[in-house]
């Protein structure tokens, strides 16, 4: 089956200095793909060439079997776009934002439709300067669902949305990729990656630096178990735990590729020589333990 994204080695460079180099990506029908990193990893650069708002200068980017900006008019009506900033006239109302909108798609979904699904239904007549900051981002979200796309390109949706606009703009993104829309997200927001993603990749400095599922990027870290030295001992004391080990202040950290195995030794250890140890903490390594240590290791 043809991918619905396709990119392979794309480059994009503004001047002398290079945002995106040697990015090769796929995305499948009712995927969700999202692309992670800094600011300035090049995540925008990536995706407005997916969204045919600039050519590569090196590489290829294929969207629904078609090149995006050569064969723009038969890409575009099937692609919804939000990007970081949206562009709607300020004296324009909601409603009156999302017919112009309409008027350029070939089989809009109703807009009294479009404002229900991203919460703006009791908002549809004020005007679009009156919204706060994360009404206008569900308005643009409203804009991007609207023609009722196959491939939706979203750049940083949930940006000034209080927690509960977030959760419903979730809801909605899973009802679409239910329904076989493939969506294309970027963000910053780890937690939101974890619940959506499919896929990721972690871009840095312009180069996608790892890429899969969140459990293979994850389990490419090591777990941690946190507890206070007990008093009276020193790391030597200690029982040997698959990993390294060190002291800060008090506090001793193992890292582990073997969590369970780990744990099991110490409580052992710690219940045979009658040793409390406070503040007990052991967790698996995570998206955002992931993410630190790629922008660590890259600065």
């Amino acid at each position: 089956m043809t991918a619905v994204v396709e990119a392979v080695a794309l480059q994009r460079r503004y001047g002398a200095f290079t945002a995106v180099r040697d990015v090769s990506f796929s995305m499948r029908k009712g995927e969700l793909f999202a692309l992670l990193g800094t600011n300035g990893a090049g995540k925008t650069s990536t995706m407005e060439l997916v969204a045919g708002l600039g050519r590569p200068g090196g590489g290829t980017v294929r969207v629904l079997g078609h090149d995006p900006v050569r064969e723009r008019a038969v890409v575009r009506p099937r692609t919804g776009v939000m990007l970081q900033e949206g562009g709607f006239p300020p004296d324009l109302t909601p409603v009156e934002a999302l017919r112009m909108w309409a008027g350029t798609l070939p089989a809009p979904r109703p807009v009294a439709e479009a404002l229900t699904l991203v919460g703006l239904d009791h908002r549809a007549t004020v005007r679009v300067r009156q919204l706060s900051g994360g009404e206008r981002r569900r308005l643009d979200l409203a804009a991007a669902v609207l023609g009722r796309p196959d491939l939706l390109i979203l750049d940083e949706p949930t940006t000034g949305l209080d927690p509960q606009s977030r959760h419903d703009a979730w809801s909605l993104l899973r009802g679409l990729l239910t329904d076989g829309v493939s969506i294309l997200l970027s963000t910053h927001y780890l937690e939101e990656a974890e619940e959506l993603a499919d896929r990721l990749a972690i871009m840095h400095r312009g180069v996608i630096v790892t890429t899969g599922t969140v459990a293979d990027v994850v389990s490419a870290y090591p777990a941690r178990i946190a507890f206070d030295l007990p008093a009276g001992l020193d790391l030597t004391d200690l029982p040997d735990l698959p990993g390294t080990r060190g002291v800060d202040g008090g506090r001793v950290t193992v890292h582990t590729p073997q969590l369970q195995p780990a744990l099991t030794a110490l409580l052992a250890w710690a219940d045979r020589h009658t040793v409390e140890l406070a503040r007990l903490d052991a967790r698996s390594a995570s998206l955002e333990e992931a993410f630190l240590s790629i922008a660590e290791e890259g600065a």
